[in-house]
């Protein structure tokens, strides 16, 4: 892999370190510290993707996927038998895989090769492309796809980011992506190498808000000309594919960008939950873009693009939060104070309580505006009731159950405390994800 000047930069103070020149001129600490901040701090360019995109079989017109042909006006939690396999299967991959390798993944701030296989196995990327690109999609399910989210948090939500993150750059092209963007990107994604993509949304400042971005594409003849920076992209060190918001002359849209286009940069920051996921901000310098690759034509809704993944992102955290409940519950009855469990205590009764209220309503509103987007109705509404809940409620489980595990569930040896920190993403991201 090619050098960036840091790269070389490190390379020379390497060299050098490897002398006693330093000591007989003292300038070892010196040295060390610049080595140092040279690694934490800054943007680093992104190298070129070995991956080349390019059209294959060149269609006519996009493909999009409908809502199953059985929905109907009525608010119906009944999943289909489809559904329940499909959740069987994620459900087990979630539990016999991600939680076991949920630490190590945290500690090494990435989801390892091997979880991305076994993730692609189960062929979720393929019912997120139509079957005249080879994938294996029929319909459009926004609840199915809220499912499977859910399960894989159930395992680990920093890994479950991994995995769905692609998915959800492949349910954004197939929902809007125009002929020629989807022969040139949305193939690849039903392959038996799909590639690693991601959706960068979030900006790093207070109180954000995705309708009003401060990420700027001014046209310039045939192209877009993209300047500003984004924060909590998974991914971003591997994603072959970027799908970037910024704000245009009329209104907001999404570019799709390739790994390795000039002047886009990764930065270094590390973040404090999700860390399987890795992550990191985005800088775009002067990124030149084709006006081909705006996503979309005229029928892309912004609005909706950014409503389904904050409903994606409630999945998680319902997901995660079960998996708080359920880790809880038989600690408090197991765990013995005063010669007795301590959920015969009135307050940790109570605490219990309150979190399973709290949870069942998460999801009662979540799945309720799922279930309007894939009938087609408007959720706009009941998508900001569900985020409104959610990243209070979530954070509020989290930080219950670290309580109720008193000192146990400030260490790394139980699990709550990594979802304590996962769950606090809650109520800061937007983007990466895509129902």
């Amino acid at each position: 892999m090619p050098k960036d000047a840091i790269g070389y930069a490190l390379s020379a103070l390497n060299n050098i370190a490897r002398s006693d020149i330093l000591d007989r001129l003292h300038l070892r600490t010196t040295a060390e510290n610049l080595s140092y901040h040279l690694t934490r701090s800054g943007f680093r360019a992104i190298s070129t993707s070995s991956r080349a995109f390019k059209a294959a079989n060149p269609l006519k017109k996009p493909q999009r996927l409908h809502a199953p042909g059985q929905t109907t006006d009525y608010f119906d939690l009944n999943i289909t038998d489809e559904q329940r396999m499909i959740r069987d299967s994620v459900r087990d991959f979630a539990t016999e895989v991600l939680r076991e390798e949920a630490e190590t993944a945290d500690a090494e701030q990435r989801t390892s090769d091997t979880v991305m296989s076994q993730a692609a196995e189960l062929g979720l990327n393929l019912f997120a492309v139509p079957e005249a690109l080879e994938g294996a999609a029929t319909e459009r399910s926004p609840v199915t796809s809220m499912l499977v989210a859910e399960d894989l948090a159930y395992g680990d939500m920093g890994q479950a980011l991994s995995i769905l993150a692609p998915m959800s750059v492949a349910n954004a092209l197939t929902h809007w992506g125009s002929a020629q963007q989807q022969s040139t990107y949305l193939n690849t994604f039903a392959g038996e190498n799909p590639p690693r993509a991601a959706i960068a949304l979030c900006e790093p400042r207070p109180l954000f808000d995705p309708m009003n971005l401060t990420t700027t594409a001014r046209r310039e003849g045939d192209n877009y000309i993209l300047e500003g920076e984004k924060s909590l992209v998974p991914l971003a060190e591997d994603a072959e594919l970027f799908l970037v918001a910024a704000c245009t002359a009329d209104g907001p849209g999404v570019f799709i960008i390739e790994r390795g286009t000039p002047r886009l940069y990764i930065g270094s920051d590390s973040p404090m939950g999700l860390r399987a996921a890795s992550p990191r901000s985005l800088k775009l310098d002067s990124v030149r873009v084709s006006a081909a690759n705006r996503l979309g034509d005229r029928d892309f809704d912004y609005r909706a693009f950014v409503d389904l993944g904050t409903l994606a992102w409630c999945a998680m955290a319902i997901g995660t939060s079960q998996a708080v409940m359920d880790y809880v519950v038989p600690y408090c009855n197991e765990r013995k104070a005063f010669g007795e469990p301590i959920s015969y205590r009135q307050s940790v009764a109570f605490m219990v309580a309150d979190m399973a209220i709290e949870l069942d309503a998460m999801r009662m509103l979540t799945y309720r505006a799922v279930s309007r987007a894939e009938q087609g109705r408007s959720f706009q509404r009941e998508a900001h009731l569900a985020r409104t809940l959610v990243k209070d409620k979530a954070m509020t489980i989290g930080t219950n159950g670290v309580q109720l595990l008193g000192g146990h569930g400030y260490t790394h040896e139980y699990p709550v405390e990594r979802w304590y920190r996962d769950l606090r993403a809650i109520g800061v991201a937007f983007g990466g994800l895509h129902l």
